[in-house]
């Protein structure tokens, strides 16, 4: 029977599926792998099935499960299209994505406001990327993305080209870090001579830039991402679902 850990003092659904979640953010389970029956998942926990569908289907509606008629119980996939295009758009085809480029790659101390962010100790080691994003030629957007260290270390040494226009698959696959949520906040400043030499505007032109923090299937942030864009026919797009 598997043990439950945290705090005995919360209803038992609730120490169950903690306990799911923390399986399912340590890839027990992958997405094309349905997790066991509701039987035997009651049996390994020592629950009722009735209570154990309770879970299960607290878990889809949070959207961590998907629950098919006929095939199971699945550890839900995000859509990292449509995520990309609902988190950030810049008035272009909303089916269209932008081409990258990794500037560079490089681990650094956490400045202050990243350690916050991130919630690491001040100076913890992170992965700092570099990265160009270009619309049909025309440079768009310079970001830089701040990923905490050990999490992301198959990520250290990756060259530049074998880096995916979506980094969001790329944490899964890589580095076993699934992305379900993100927020974000939206700045106007005026333009850095790094902006306007990029972006071919001028210094002091404002610049829309936009603060991420992007959470795994735990609620943990793994990923602070600073985004930057001329102000000027900027368009931005939330669908909240």
């Amino acid at each position: 029977m598997t043990q439950l850990s945290g705090d005995a003092r919360l209803p038992l659904h609730v120490l169950v599926s903690d306990d799911l979640k923390r399986r399912m953010a340590e890839g027990e389970w992958d997405p094309e792998t349905p997790l066991p029956p509701e039987r035997r998942l009651a049996d390994e926990y020592g629950i009722s099935i009735g209570t154990m569908r309770r879970v299960l289907n607290e878990l889809a509606v949070e959207g961590f499960l998907v629950r098919e008629q006929g095939r199971g119980t699945f550890v839900r996939r995000v859509d990292f299209t449509s995520s990309f295009t609902r988190f950030f758009r810049h008035g272009e085809d909303p089916g269209s994505l932008p081409e990258s480029r990794i500037i560079s790659t490089e681990v650094r101390p956490a400045a202050t406001e990243v350690a916050a962010a991130l919630e690491l100790d001040d100076h913890a080691q992170v992965l700092v990327i570099d990265r160009h994003r270009i619309f049909e030629g025309t440079p768009r957007l310079l970001e830089t993305i701040h990923l905490p260290l050990p999490r992301f270390e198959s990520l250290v040494d990756l060259p530049a080209a074998e880096f995916e226009p979506l980094l969001y698959p790329m944490y899964e696959t890589r580095c076993g870090e699934t992305i379900t949520s993100a927020s974000e906040v939206l700045h106007i400043d005026p333009a850095t001579e790094q902006d306007a030499e990029f972006l071919g505007i001028d210094a002091a032109d404002p610049v829309v830039r936009i603060e991420r923090i992007a959470r795994n299937l735990l609620g943990s942030p793994v990923e602070y991402r600073t985004s930057r864009g001329h102000a000027l026919g900027f368009t931005y797009r939330l669908d909240i679902k």
